[in-house]
């Protein structure tokens, strides 16, 4: 009887210290639990601080999917595959979500019809677009001050061309110039002889008819 009673108090003390081993991490689990929760509570404040629009935001209208596809009979189906795209679970900045989606002009996936990236894109001003596309490049900069010098290399050149043209066309102007004066006064001279001559020769006939004359 000793014996049973011994063995009874032994299972009755392992049973109390089991009981109060499960009172014990059924109240640490409680505990912790709590913590997990209010953490959890913390980070949705966070995320609904930062997801939420910020108080007077005038929401505008937003593009959606199946707004590329005209609302005509016939593209229901492509609308509504659009409108319930699968998600790749990406998400960008600011909540969007990137969808795995094929372009309804070009047949690629990973954009839809409207978006700059689509080969396809004749969107809004072309000309605006590329101004848009080469001031995005870093090198613009670069590229537009080397054409700027390029064209003030090449006007300088150019100008003294003009100048060493002007200059040479002036030089044998002159020369020319020179070379005809001269011609005209050697004419000149050529008739000043030619006259004289001719006068010399008329007074010698003028004296030799008064010498006959006085003669008579």
């Amino acid at each position: 009887m000793s014996d049973k009673k011994r063995r009874r108090e032994k299972d009755e003390r392992r049973d109390q210290k089991r009981h109060k081993s499960s009172k014990q991490d059924l109240e640490k689990l409680k505990t912790h639990t709590k913590k997990l929760n209010q953490e959890v509570q913390q980070l949705k404040h966070v995320d609904t601080f930062y997801e939420k629009p910020p108080p007077g935001l005038i929401k505008e209208h937003e593009d959606k999917p199946e707004d590329c596809i005209p609302a005509e009979p016939g593209n229901e189906e492509a609308r509504s595959f659009l409108a319930n795209a699968p998600t790749r679970g990406l998400w960008m900045p600011l909540g969007k979500e990137v969808k795995v989606m094929q372009c309804w002009r070009c047949k690629n996936y990973g954009h839809r019809t409207g978006d700059k990236e689509c080969p396809f894109f004749i969107k809004g001003n072309q000309k605006l677009e590329q101004f848009r596309v080469a001031h995005e490049d870093p090198m613009y900069d670069i590229i537009r001050e080397n054409k700027r010098n390029e064209k003030e290399t090449r006007i300088q050149q150019l100008q003294q061309l003009l100048q060493d043209t002007t200059s040479s066309s002036s030089d044998s102007s002159s020369s020319s110039s020179d070379h005809h004066r001269s011609k005209k006064r050697k004419k000149r001279k050529d008739k000043k002889k030619k006259d004289k001559k001719r006068k010399g020769k008329q007074k010698h006939k003028s004296s030799k008819t008064t010498d006959c004359s006085d003669s008579d």
